[in-house]
């Protein structure tokens, strides 16, 4: 019987252990990771010959020419930027009402079907949205808008917008059965409807959780690659102009992600161009940081209140 008892709480320290070595072995990869991608770029980042400020603040982008090379990367956060916030006017209505209805107003058997659905959609591979947005959506936008090519901003946005639904509606229906069953007891005890059940008691409930379902969607937005290289042009372009300061949704952009994919195979290692690339992944790193960042600091201030 000792035996047995001590063979037990072994057992218990040793997973325990393994537990805390997973947790701890994530951190460690994910600073791997940003070590690997600042040692490749930090050779042109501590040169003199490097304008981090220039290179923030300039559009030129013109790494393979041979007399005057220019790493101008504005352009690259302007399309990126766009892209995103224009995918995620179109997803969060569209996410939240679905986990909404989900959680809510569908019955059982529909519900089943409806999380089957989603998840399907979720393992759509990227490169399949891609090619959606180079044959389907491009010509439809050209019939549509009369523009000269349907590669642009809002193509990469529906694309964008469609792959990121999904994990919206799933941590925000998650978030919403999360509630307590004696909330909505609470709410039909005090009459109710249902709409102001959802307005006044399971969204306020639920918020920290929605919140975490839209950042999420923004970051599967701001991480996408092949979509956006095949659906948003691929054009090193500014979709905005000073006159009309509004977003220019036919405009062709280039993003972030999609340069990196599309430039480091070709280039040689250990080159300026090499290293501006490994440059883009670390403002790529900093942008999710900060993004990540806000919003715990957001969740907290709600908790807080």
């Amino acid at each position: 019987m000792l035996q047995r008892s001590k063979y037990k709480v072994i057992r218990e320290v040793l997973i325990e252990w393994i537990i805390r070595i997973c947790g701890i072995s994530a951190v460690v990869f994910v600073f791997a990771i940003f070590l690997f991608v600042f040692w490749q770029g930090k050779g042109l980042i501590f040169s003199g010959d490097f304008d981090f400020w220039k290179f923030l603040t300039t559009k030129e982008w013109y790494p393979a020419s041979e007399n005057n090379p220019r790493y101008g990367v504005s352009a690259l956060i302007a399309g990126t930027v766009s892209v995103t916030v224009l995918a995620m006017i179109i997803a969060v209505p569209f996410g939240l009402g679905a986990a909404l209805f989900i959680s809510e107003f569908c019955s059982p058997k529909l519900k089943e079907t409806l999380k089957i659905v989603i998840e399907l959609l979720a393992a759509i591979p990227s490169v399949v949205w891609g090619f959606i947005g180079l044959t389907i959506m491009n010509h439809l936008i050209m019939e549509l808008f009369g523009a000269p090519i349907g590669l642009t901003v809002l193509n990469g946005a529906i694309i964008l917008a469609l792959m990121s639904v999904p994990i919206i509606v799933s941590i925000g229906e998650d978030a919403l059965q999360a509630v307590p069953d004696s909330y909505r007891e609470a709410g039909i005890g005090l009459g109710v409807t249902r709409w102001q059940m959802v307005y006044k008691v399971l969204l306020p409930a639920a918020k920290n959780g929605l919140l975490a379902a839209v950042l999420l969607g923004v970051g599967r937005a701001i991480g996408e690659t092949m979509a956006v290289l095949m659906a948003t042009g691929h054009a090193v372009h500014i979709p905005f102009d000073a006159e009309f300061p509004f977003l220019h949704g036919l405009d062709s952009v280039r993003t972030l992600t999609a340069t990196i994919a599309a430039e480091l195979g070709e280039t040689a290692r250990d080159s300026s161009h090499y290293q501006v690339l490994f440059i883009i992944g670390i403002l790529l790193f900093t942008i999710t940081f900060a993004v990540n960042l806000t919003a715990d600091l957001i969740v907290k201030g709600v908790k807080g209140k």
